[in-house]
């Protein structure tokens, strides 16, 4: 999802709190509502505790759930983590204003199948604890260093204080308060919903590892699933007075050339030429090379199950559109419909729907998705972060740890990772929010070195160590470098953005356009210039200049080590490649095949 969403989601996170208090006014919940969600509570303690029973007895047993787990508990837990502040808060929202634009990072199941046909058996082989270990084998330590450290720091600085955030806008919502009272003072409801939501999740995380994420997820993902169709199907019937097709049409009317996928090149924000490259070369990297989603399959007790986890992974992502973003879509159409008496913002356009049509009982129940999508999505960064920690840099330094040690040091990392990322949040909480805004797309700048580092190790067998070292350096630098001047332009970018949208739709001509982004030009000169590159492009550019980097150097350099073949795609045994055949059957291609083939569906009915 990915990068795309995650934008759109701080900037509905960044003005929700204003926006969606001023259309909910009345309170969101009653007594049926309350039980529903104690209710849940229970099951969810008591999944925790049943899924805590089994002792963790070593770094296996903490990391990867004694990688016992099953297709049920990987397919749940890949799509509970991947639910996170960007889907309940910005694809409501980017539905709200953009129709389906967003699609494209949603409807990436097919690259799921491809982390699941292609990549488990090499990682099953491998037995590897986390992502960077596999360039180390296929590469050297410094490349394993490289891109653990900066994983570590995307996920505190990113992912973790982005949930964390969205907790405090999501619950603040719901509940229609801004303050709480505190041994008689009054203080700002953040406190109370960020340091709740970080120390419940960081407890269980602490405590029960990889295991109690995969338990928890199996009860997580219907509900979530479930409460979010039940928003759908709402949405349709009150905007159709009842008849879902009546309201479908209604949706398709209100939100007009804005219901097509592919939008045209000269489009400022959404160019095909850029959004579907760039949005497969992100989806490469998410789901298969980025630790906290990979980790999953790792945790399978053989090749069948991750396959068959990410099979179900697969049908699990093709809702999202369906019940966060087409639900943005009737948002719109509802507010354009007066006899609805719906008002929302975009920013608040799923929260909204929860408030002012689902019948009590059923609010009760999508807040519960909405709350457990938070935790399971925090609580996966929590494990991640601690296990690229544990594996990657304290068993190297201590070796001979044992077992006990490793688990020990996994929950001393776990709840230093869970302060830093409540610490962070405070910091980005005091700083201008688009500063926020432009700390996501660290994500997107980076990827396309991570995915050339990858794809070139499983794939090309020539590929060289310090081929792989200078073109993920180079790669990063790269991205940083876009980055800062994502930043240095923070200020002016927005003038600029709505200059281009009114530029395309024909408001103002070039030549207007030109003389209003002249003082902005002659202000930072080629700095302007690089920033005004699109950011899928970039993203797009960056991937052919690492790549070429990484044949030419490859070229230029000695062969690997021939022993390094065995941890390419090429480089299975026989009975290797034989357990591999037997681990898949004929249902498994069918299956896998309805995924494509719905994607494509939905592509040919939406183009």
């Amino acid at each position: 999802m990915d990068n795309s969403a995650t934008n759109a989601a701080i900037n509905a996170v960044t003005n929700a709190a204003t926006n969606a208090a001023a259309a909910v006014r009345t309170s969101v919940f009653d007594n049926l509502d309350w039980f529903v969600i104690i209710l849940f509570g229970l099951g969810m303690i008591a999944t925790i505790w049943y899924s805590m029973r089994k002792k963790n007895e070593s770094g296996k047993d903490y990391f990867l759930s004694g990688r016992d787990a099953n297709w049920l508990q990987i397919g749940s837990s890949i799509f509970s983590s991947n639910i996170g502040s960007e889907h309940l808060v910005g694809l409501a929202g980017a539905g709200f204003v953009t129709g389906m634009a967003m699609a494209h990072w949603e409807m990436h199941g097919w690259i799921i199948l491809v982390l699941g046909w292609v990549f488990v058996p090499l990682y099953d082989r491998m037995k590897i604890f986390t992502m960077p270990e596999f360039l180390e084998l296929r590469f050297s330590r410094g490349s394993r260093n490289v891109l653990s450290l900066l994983t570590m720091a995307s996920l505190v600085l990113t992912k973790i204080a982005a949930t964390i955030y969205a907790g405090d806008v999501v619950i603040r919502t719901l509940l229609n308060i801004d303050s709480v009272n505190i041994f008689g003072h009054q203080v700002d409801v953040f406190w109370a919903i960020a340091l709740g939501l970080a120390f419940t999740t960081g407890l269980y995380t602490i405590f029960g590892g990889m295991r109690v994420i995969m338990y928890t997820a199996v009860l997580q993902a219907p509900v979530l699933i479930f409460g979010s169709v039940c928003i759908l199907y709402m949405g349709l019937h009150v905007l159709g007075h009842g008849s879902l097709v009546d309201g479908w049409h209604a949706t398709l009317a209100a939100v007009g050339a804005n219901v097509h996928l592919v939008r045209s090149i000269k489009d400022p924000d959404y160019p095909w030429l850029a959004v579907l490259p760039a949005s497969a070369i992100i989806g490469f990297w998410y789901w298969c090379t980025d630790q906290y989603i990979v980790q999953r399959v790792l945790a399978g007790k053989n090749q069948q199950e991750s396959r068959r986890g990410t099979i179900l992974a697969g049908f699990f992502k093709l809702t999202p559109v369906f019940i966060f973003l087409v639900p943005g879509m009737i948002a719109f159409a509802l507010t354009q419909t007066p006899s609805a008496g719906f008002a929302t913002s975009g920013d608040a356009a799923y929260t909204s729907l929860v408030a002012q049509i689902l019948p009590h009982g059923l609010r009760g129940m999508v807040a519960c998705g909405m709350i457990v999508a938070l935790m399971a999505s925090l609580g996966s960064k929590f494990n991640a972060s601690a296990t690229l920690f544990t594996m990657d840099f304290y068993r190297e330094w201590y070796p001979n740890a044992s077992g006990r040690t490793e688990v020990i040091v996994g929950r001393i990392a776990t709840a230093v990772i869970v302060f830093v990322g409540i610490c962070w949040v405070l910091v980005i909480k005091a700083l201008h929010s688009n500063l926020y805004n432009y700390l996501q797309n660290v994500q997107g700048y980076l990827s396309p070195a991570i995915a050339v580092l990858f794809a070139a190790g499983v794939f090309w067998k020539r590929a060289t160590a310090p081929a792989a070292l200078w073109s993920f350096v180079v790669g990063m630098l790269g991205g940083f470098a876009k980055l800062a001047a994502d930043l240095v332009m923070r200020n002016d970018s927005e003038g600029v953005i709505k200059l281009k949208e009114q530029l395309y739709h024909g408001t103002i001509n070039l030549d207007q356009y030109n003389a209003a982004i002249a003082p902005i030009k002659a202000k930072f000169g080629l700095l302007f210039d690089f920033w005004n590159i699109h950011q899928w492009y970039y993203c797009e550019g960056l991937f052919v200049v690492t790549a070429a980097l990484m044949i030419i150097i490859s070229i230029m350099t000695k062969a690997p080590d021939p022993k390094t073949i065995k941890y390419t795609w090429y480089g299975a045994t026989p009975e290797e490649k034989a357990a591999t055949r037997a681990s898949w059957n004929g249902m498994d291609v069918v299956l896998s095949l309805i995924v494509v083939g719905a994607i494509v569906t939905f592509y040919i009915k939406f183009w």
